[in-house]
């Protein structure tokens, strides 16, 4: 298999990130890179040939300090990261997916997707919209639904679009990765559940999003957002010690060159200290478990040009680095 363009991606913030790497047809492991691109094996650094990255964040809040200790000796001992492929950075056991979560994407889609009989003027529709949200960020409810974790796949590697998505769509999305169990934290705890952040692209399949045979029972996120692959991730994971206000991070994806998504995450309605807290109420967040915050305005319902066979995204976000990801059509893979 080949080595996949490490060296595509923009510089992360901070001294260093956690990555799952792997040589030629060697097995994947937990690995440190460094600000330079050098790469430590953390199996051996650690002296654990089983370790992997979920693992690695198991090991508490002194995770830290000793990566910290690594990345500072590193220069004698690491590779040239453009030797590896770089997988998706972590196998969460959960994954949590905000809907509906950055104000002018969801008055987009909300437009996008009216009723066929709602003939009303597009600025009424998006006045009513605007009104939703500012009712949804005073009563403080966030959407938040499960994801599948074998919906994951690498940042560089292809998206096959299943025959049966007609209408495939990009949400490129900030991603906190949790590094100790929660489980009814408040919001002023939350964020010290975050070991960091990295790069999600929640993929979606418009045509299958509501049930048509069965509206009364809403959305199906299971068809909509769940085939193999479709959620790129990485290819870092920054720690929150490196990203000190994840509200001030950028989002920028391009399609085939041409800018869809740029945007600030100051968009959010609901920021990942709130969404951390309101998962934890009900379920009992894991280390290494994904909380993806939501997309900002700009998919491909908004633009009316959906994804299709050869096209290219490059997805990335100030101080965590970039994915490019090809699209094939199922059957040309």
């Amino acid at each position: 298999m080949p080595v996949k363009p490490a060296s595509a991606s923009v510089p992360f913030a901070g001294p260093f990130a956690l990555a799952t790497l792997s040589a030629p047809d060697g097995p994947a492991f937990p690995a440190l890179v460094t600000a330079d691109s050098l790469v430590v094996d953390l199996r051996t650094a650690l002296g654990d040939a089983t370790l992997t990255v979920r693992g690695l964040l198991e090991g508490g809040e002194a995770v830290v300090d000793r990566l910290a200790g690594i990345a500072a000796g590193a220069a004698p001992a690491g590779r040239p990261l453009a030797e590896f492929r770089v997988h998706a950075p972590v196998e969460p056991r959960q994954v949590f997916q905000s809907g509906a979560n950055y104000r002018q994407h969801v008055i987009d889609l909300h437009v996008a997707h009216r009723d066929p009989a709602d003939d009303r003027p597009e600025e009424e529709r998006r006045a009513e919209a605007a009104a939703l949200m500012d009712r949804r960020a005073a009563e403080d409810l966030p959407y938040v639904f499960t994801g599948l974790p074998s919906a994951l796949t690498g940042p560089y590697d292809d998206v096959v679009l299943p025959e049966w998505a007609t209408k495939p769509d990009w949400e490129l999305e900030v991603a906190a990765v949790i590094g100790r169990p929660a489980h009814r934290v408040s919001e002023a705890e939350a964020l010290d559940h975050v070991f960091g952040y990295t790069i999600a692209n929640d993929l979606t399949d418009r045509a299958t999003v509501f049930r048509r045979d069965m509206p009364q029972i809403g959305t199906d996120w299971l068809r909509s957002k769940n085939a193999p692959g479709f959620t790129p991730l990485g290819p870092w994971i920054v720690p929150a010690a490196s990203v000190p206000d994840p509200g001030a991070l950028r989002l920028v994806l391009t399609l085939n060159g041409e800018t869809m998504q740029d945007e600030s995450a100051r968009d959010m309605i609901f920021g990942v200290a709130r969404l951390v807290s309101y998962i934890s109420q009900s379920a009992r967040l894991l280390p290494g478990d994904l909380v993806l915050t939501g997309s900002p305005a700009g998919n491909g319902m908004h633009w009316g040009r959906l994804l299709r066979d050869g096209d290219v995204m490059v997805a990335s976000v100030t101080g965590l680095g970039s994915q490019r990801t090809r699209c094939v059509a199922e059957g040309a893979a």
